[in-house]
């Protein structure tokens, strides 16, 4: 099958900017990026750039070089996906809030609605590619649903999972480690395969391009965002220790980067991880290992997520304990720096801990705006199911500013969430008109040590 057209079923953090990289690298393909949320489909069409519904350094430019020549974002799913030879699956799987799995599994629905969606639209072929982090043997779920519902067109499912760091996704996609591509062993299997590596060896190394089977692919998504956040669970886990020992985290994590058999990745110490896949994978991750009755392995992987939530709930403790008044300035809301994502944020759970103790919390993020920080609160609520009346009361003590000296005034202390560049570029002296002294600085992120501070003036308290 010669590809020609492709397009993806959701224009988010994976599936624009994908999309966006192929779109470049391949201009001879046109490239449709649909979604059933009109307005985020508005958003990747603005002609301002600043615009966009994602943000990755690079992504804009990307989007310039090809947005209406070969690479276009439409809400006509079914149009686009008749019109396409090959389809990407890019849809959220968030972790299960009710039912069977509940906390744990990875619910499925917008995958199987996808999948439905695709066989309604076909009338020829197609490659069907899960882009989506998803359980192990999804794929066979997926077949099933095609073949189930369109009986007519050949189906072949690929798993092509994406390696993407957010804030430097643009880069990861340029000059990935390696592309990972599962697929079945059959004759077509093999044939679809080929298809996609073929259009990956535009740009990427024939050597960093993977083929294994399905489950292997699936697996091995999972499997490093697990090992990912073991790492810097294990590494938050000693500073707790070092902090009763009077060692220094960062000598520790230093003189540990050092050995060749462990390196220096992933071994930053934090008030926690976030984002959108450490957390529900590892948990998607303890729900299989049940599943399957490995009750030992499940307790081991679920201890990363455990030491996770403590290492948040340690930091709050440590605001707690060391201020006096009740009015924290958060600077950070995104999980990282250099995305707008903020989905599982540190800075969510922080906040909730506060708000909860009767503290008020002024909030600065250069990215993050006032409506994602409030859903945030109320998304986390509402699965605590929290009452209406209770949602209210602490949204009252939550103010969300577009300049760090605002959220500053009236402050009784500085809480760094998010270890964006700018803070470590502040005139931190030029505070202390705002803020009472000694200005209490709570570094989650530990990016302010080596600043130079007026000692008497400042109390930093790092992890």
């Amino acid at each position: 099958m010669k590809i020609k057209n492709i397009c993806c079923i959701g224009a988010g953090y994976v599936g624009g900017p994908t999309m966006a990289v192929i779109a470049l690298k391949c201009p001879f393909l046109k490239v449709t990026v649909v979604d059933i949320n009109p307005d985020r489909i508005l958003a990747w069409n603005d002609n301002n750039l600043d615009n966009l519904p994602v943000y990755e350094p690079g992504l804009a430019d990307v989007i310039d070089k090809t947005r209406g020549k070969n690479l276009f974002f439409s809400s006509e799913v079914e149009k686009a996906i008749n019109e396409s030879e090959m389809i990407f699956m890019a849809v959220n799987t968030p972790t299960l809030t009710d039912g069977k799995g509940k906390g744990m599994a990875a619910d499925l629905t917008y995958v199987e609605s996808s999948a439905k969606t695709i066989a309604k639209a076909s009338i020829s072929d197609k490659i069907v590619v899960e882009k989506s982090t998803l359980p192990v043997r999804t794929a066979e779920k997926i077949k099933e649903i095609l073949i189930s519902n369109n009986q007519k067109v050949n189906f072949e499912v690929l798993s092509n999972p994406e390696f993407l760091a957010e804030g430097t996704a643009i880069k990861d996609l340029f000059k990935s480690d390696r592309v990972l591509i599962g697929g079945d062993s059959t004759e077509t299997g093999k044939k679809a395969i080929n298809a996609l590596v073929k259009i990956y060896q535009h740009w990427i190394p024939k050597n960093k391009i993977l083929t294994t089977n399905i489950w292997s692919s699936e697996l091995s998504k999972l499997a490093s965002n697990a090992m990912l956040a073991q790492r810097i669970s294990s590494i938050n886990s000693l500073s707790a220790l070092c902090e009763k020992t009077e060692a220094d985290i960062d000598e520790v994590s230093k003189a540990i980067g050092m050995d060749n058999r462990i390196g220096k990745e992933f071994l930053k110490v934090s008030v926690g991880f976030g984002g959108s896949c450490f957390q529900k994978d590892i948990l998607n991750l303890v729900y299989l290992c049940k599943n399957y009755g490995l009750n030992e392995v499940a307790e081991y992987w679920h201890q990363v997520i455990k030491i996770n939530d403590y290492q948040k709930n340690r930091f709050a403790k440590k605001i707690i304990k060391n201020i006096k008044g009740n009015v924290v300035t958060f600077f950070g809301w995104s999980f990282k720096k250099n995305t707008n994502d903020s989905r599982e944020s540190a800075a969510i759970y922080v906040a909730d801990h506060l708000l909860n103790e009767g503290y008020e919390i002024n909030v600065y993020d250069p990215m993050v705006d006032k409506n994602r920080v409030l859903n945030d609160l109320k998304t986390l609520w509402n699965l605590r199911e929290y009452s209406k009346i209770k949602i209210s009361d602490l949204l009252i003590n939550i103010n969300v500013f577009n300049n760090h000296y605002s959220a500053l005034k009236n402050s009784n202390g500085v809480a760094i969430l998010t270890e964006w560049e700018e803070f470590k570029n502040y005139d931190w002296n030029s505070f202390l008109d705002l803020m009472d002294s000694p200005i209490k600085i709570f570094d989650g992120r530990n990016i302010l040590k080596n600043l130079s501070l007026r000692d008497s003036k400042f109390k930093l308290i790092s992890l």
